[in-house]
């Protein structure tokens, strides 16, 4: 069994909620290195698994010029969020006022196969973007936090997602995440 590296993701904890995010989203602009950088609400992140599938969606639509979102970094919200909707994307899937930890995000340049099994996913991504991230964090007046993504049924009700009523097990919380992010180009 193949394991997946760390996608490029920190975990940010915030002195206190946000309380407004439009000035957030500015300084996050203004501080970043490039524009593949990108700061998603904590919950809607379910793993390693969910994050690389998405970015790969994401990155096969920028590569075949059919984003639905201006930017890679709306279209991997709208991605996750499981919506052809950029506006309910960021409603879900963006940092929201109320929010005290979120993730930032370097969105990889990589080239991309058909299927993400194709797609050679290097495990120093994450470590050749870290200073900057720690960077970043600090200018923002955050914290790095010593966490990875974990599927959460918030997380799961934050981005929309319907079980039809059913009790969803634990073990199957990742999938509903990996599934969900799979209907956002229905």
């Amino acid at each position: 069994m193949r394991t997946v590296p760390w996608f490029p993701a920190w975990a940010v904890s915030f002195s206190s909620t946000i309380e407004d995010v439009p000035a957030l989203i500015s300084k996050i602009n203004k501080f970043r290195p490039d524009d593949r950088w990108v700061m998603v609400s904590f919950d809607v992140i379910a793993s390693e698994v969910h994050l690389w599938s998405v970015w790969h969606k994401a990155r096969v639509n920028e590569d075949r010029g059919s984003m639905v979102a201006r930017d890679l970094g709306a279209e991997f919200l709208r991605i996750v969020s499981g919506t052809r909707q950029i506006s309910t994307a960021i409603d879900r899937s963006g940092v929201s006022n109320g929010d005290c930890k979120a993730w930032l995000l370097r969105l990889p340049e990589l080239d991309v196969g058909e299927s993400i099994g194709d797609t050679n996913l290097p495990i120093e991504e994450y470590n050749t973007y870290s200073k900057e991230a720690e960077k970043m964090i600090e200018l923002l007046g955050g914290s790095m936090m010593p966490t990875r993504p974990c599927p959460s049924r918030e997380g799961l009700v934050k981005i929309g997602y319907a079980d039809d009523g059913e009790s969803i097990e634990d073990v199957m919380l990742e999938q509903s995440f990996v599934l969900h992010a799979s209907m956002s180009d229905f």
